[in-house]
């Protein structure tokens, strides 16, 4: 099931998915990494987070955090816990986030990738997602996908 974000019961379990599935692909270097890592509640204050769960009251397994400006959405982070992987837990967070933004005129989605993250890479890639650049300076690619407007 997909519900919004409650942020008493899903943020450390949000955190943990962090420092587990995203942080090992980062190529910050760690003074970089502790910074956002301590920024991480702030962020998750900004935007929307969507998280699956095996049902409504329990702990995620999986969460999506984004933002829409203007006609963009723009994925800023999304994980899913590595035993629960292939079992169709980030399209289905992706469809919710893409739908959500389509509905509010979004016509296009943005995601970067750490280039270490091949999964997260080609994960983007079969759900519609082109690279748009490299960026050096990060170590990351952009993605993009075009949107359809559900007004």
């Amino acid at each position: 099931m997909i519900r919004y974000r409650r942020p008493k019961q899903d943020d450390p379990v949000i955190i943990e998915l962090i420092h587990k599935e995203l942080v090992p692909h980062s190529s910050m270097s760690p003074p970089e990494l502790k910074k956002v890592i301590r920024d991480i509640p702030k962020r998750l204050a900004q935007g929307i987070t969507l998280v699956a769960s095996p049902y409504y009251e329990a702990d995620p397994v999986a969460f999506i955090h984004f933002m829409i400006h203007g006609e963009l959405l723009y994925i800023d982070m999304m994980a899913v816990a590595s035993q629960q992987q292939r079992k169709r837990h980030g399209k289905t967070l992706i469809a919710h986030a893409e739908n959500l933004a389509g509905s509010r005129g979004c016509t296009r989605a943005k995601v970067l990738v750490d280039q270490e993250n091949a999964r997260a890479h080609l994960f983007y890639q079969n759900s519609g997602y082109e690279v748009v650049r490299y960026i050096p300076f990060s170590r990351c690619y952009e993605l993009e996908k075009r949107l359809l407007v559900r007004m």
